[in-house]
């Protein structure tokens, strides 16, 4: 079959040189993982060796010098489903004597106002924009800033932290004393985030809480221990009432409004003021769950690929853009692991065209009778410390999601790695496309549908 050498050749050409861009691209990106590994397994180890006494919890935290009032933000457009929810749950459960609940609402989202407003508390206060909506959401929370400033002005008094908090989010009890006490400290502290995993989507929502057991249980751990700056993830996050105040002096605002990632540039601004962030992972009490803020994530492909192409579009590219790169190593590290996303994405789909065109090399081989196809010995290699690489990363994610939810999500965790594949795939297509057509382009509010759950969770 002589006719056929000649499109086995073209195989073999195009298979060599994609297998060797996703070869290479696989071990660069495999061994930054690796260090954060590496620097996380270091940390953990040194703390426990020069631990003395039994683990700390949120009750072995100093009680805060100066109590002060802490004011809850949350930003909602076309909530309607949840907010009267997520308020009631909050205002039930929330162990702290003195905050107050600003929830921003737009004058063509009644719904959601009224929604609002069916939870007769003094300390729920619904704030309309002049606006409609969408706008976006650091310009609902500017507005929301503003009414608290009025509110100030109004009562002498001013408020001691800012919390952020999403309408579908279920607030842990005890955060608003962890924040009061850690604030005195700090100008930015953050919980971890802890996906609620819907039964109906435990493949697609389920994704979510892999990887944020890694990020918020690994990945923020390790920057907070390099100095690098911690952003923040928008939802169980305090900003000290000083700390907007220094970011508003110096941006006019303090979320910029014209960001579609506010939270994660929030942190990375806070830092450039001379800001102190922290990362704060503490159980309850012992024997209880970690303080973490917990809600349900998309549950379909479409909604999950949308709200990833915005954190990508976000942080990867208009990050790049407005930030750029500054600080010192370990600071424009974080950054370019930060970045990363579309150049993952590219390796991930050549990897997976390699696969394809050495299945169909194979194929084309055997129906002509030819000799196996032979992987040059470097390549070979590569491959190797690649699947190296791989087997270790999957087996820390399930290590991380195994503490986090349990061995069975542990081992789910690992098919689950195709899922966060696809959609990564295809988020970053989208949000180059988004990005690409809306250059110079004001931005809006791409939100998803949300839900709180009908039974909440324990802590």
């Amino acid at each position: 079959m002589a006719g056929a050498q000649p499109l086995l050749a073209a195989l073999d050409l195009a298979l060599r040189e994609i297998a060797l861009f996703a070869a290479v691209g696989f071990l660069v990106l495999g061994v930054s993982d690796l260090a954060v590994d590496l620097a996380w397994a270091a940390r953990a180890l040194w703390r426990r060796l020069t631990r003395r006494g039994p683990a700390a919890t949120a009750l072995d935290l100093a009680e805060p010098e100066r109590p002060g009032r802490i004011a809850l933000f949350v930003a909602a457009w076309d909530e309607a489903e949840v907010i009267a929810s997520m308020l009631r749950h909050a205002l039930a459960t929330i162990d702290h004597g003195d905050y107050r609940i600003y929830v921003g609402c737009y004058p063509n989202d009644p719904d959601t106002l009224a929604a609002v407003r069916s939870v007769a508390d003094r300390r729920v206060r619904p704030v309309l924009g002049p606006a409609p909506g969408p706008t976006t959401k650091a310009d609902c929370l500017n507005r929301i800033w503003e009414a608290m400033r009025d509110d100030e002005a109004a009562s002498g008094a001013r408020f001691k932290a800012v919390v952020l908090h999403d309408a579908e989010d279920v607030v842990h009890s005890a955060e608003l004393k962890l924040f009061d006490s850690m604030v005195e400290r700090f100008d930015l502290v953050q919980l971890p985030v802890l996906p609620l995993i819907d039964p109906s989507s435990r493949w697609i929502g389920g994704h979510y809480a892999d990887e944020f057991a890694e990020a918020h249980g690994k990945e923020l751990v390790v920057r907070e221990a390099l100095g690098a700056a911690l952003p923040s993830a928008g939802v169980g996050c305090a900003i000290a009432r000083p700390a907007l105040d220094r970011l508003a002096a110096a941006h006019g605002t303090p979320f910029d409004a014209e960001s579609l990632t506010e939270d994660y540039e929030l942190g990375l601004r806070l830092r450039q003021c001379g800001g102190r962030a922290a990362f704060v992972r503490l159980p309850a009490a012992k024997g209880r769950g970690v303080v973490a803020t917990r809600e349900y994530f998309p549950p379909t492909l479409a909604a999950a690929v949308s709200q990833k192409a915005r954190w990508m579009r976000g942080i990867a590219l208009a990050g790049w853009e407005r930030l750029g790169w500054h600080g010192g190593l370990a600071e424009r590290w974080m950054r370019m692991r930060d970045r990363q996303s579309l150049l993952a994405a590219l390796v991930l789909a050549c990897g997976y065209g390699a696969l394809l065109l050495w299945s169909l090399r194979t194929a084309g081989t055997f129906a002509a009778g030819l000799p196996p196809v032979r992987i040059p010995l470097p390549l070979q290699l590569l491959l190797a410390t690649n699947g190296g690489l791989l087997g270790w990363r999957l087996a820390m994610r399930f290590g991380f999601v195994m503490v986090a939810y349990g061995w069975r999500e542990g081992l789910r965790s690992v098919p689950r790695t195709l899922i966060c594949n696809l959609v990564a795939l295809l988020a970053a297509r989208q949000a180059l496309m988004c990005h690409l057509r809306a250059r110079g382009a004001g931005g809006r509010w791409d939100k998803t549908a949300h839900a709180f759950p009908i039974e909440v969770p324990a802590e």
